[in-house]
C-alpha cells in the first residue's frame, strides 16, 4: 500500500476533464462581457438634468443637496440616476464626464459652498460651452508640464 497510487472516483458518474483539459481551460482568456451602449441611458441622464440646472439657476433648491425626503422628487430621481450610471460605468472600465462632475457638485458642503443656484449656473455655462470632463479650474504652476525647447 505504501507504494501504491490511488485513485478516488467521484460517486456522480459525471465525466470529469483531465488534468491537462483543466489547464488549458484555465489558460484560456475570460471572455469578455457585452458592454452595455450607454450613450442612449447618458443622454436620457441629460435631458432631465438640464431642466432640473434650470430650476435650480432660478432659486430652487434640493438639486445639489438633499433637501428632504419628497421635497424636489425628480432631483432625487437624478442623484439615484447619476449613481447607477456611474457604477455601471465603473463596472465597463469608463466613465461618464458629465455623470461624474454632476456628483461631485453634489458633494460641495461646507463654508466654501458658492450656492446652488451659482453652481447650477456654472455647471450649465460648463455644459453649453461643452467643457465638461475638462478641469474647473487651471492647474498649479507647479503642476505645468515644462515647456522643451
Amino acid at each position: 500500500m505504501a507504494g501504491e497510487e490511488r485513485t478516488l472516483l467521484p460517486d456522480d458518474e459525471v465525466e470529469r476533464p483531465s488534468r491537462a483539459g483543466q489547464e488549458e481551460f484555465l489558460a484560456q482568456e475570460e471572455t469578455p462581457r457585452p458592454s452595455v451602449e450607454l450613450a442612449p441611458l447618458v443622454e436620457v441622464f441629460r435631458a432631465q438634468l438640464i431642466p432640473c440646472l434650470e430650476e435650480c439657476r432660478a432659486g430652487r433648491a434640493g438639486l445639489f443637496f438633499d433637501a428632504g425626503p419628497g421635497i424636489w422628487p425628480e432631483a432625487e430621481k437624478l442623484r439615484e440616476l447619476a449613481f447607477a450610471l456611474q457604477q455601471i460605468h465603473a463596472q465597463q472600465d469608463d466613465r461618464s464626464p458629465l455623470v461624474d462632475e454632476f456628483l461631485d457638485l453634489c458633494t460641495i458642503h461646507g463654508e466654501s459652498n458658492p450656492g446652488e443656484p451659482r453652481l447650477a449656473r456654472q455647471f450649465l455655462d460648463r455644459i453649453d460651452k461643452a467643457q465638461v470632463g475638462s478641469p474647473t479650474e487651471a492647474p498649479p504652476p507647479w503642476m505645468k508640464p515644462e515647456a522643451k525647447p
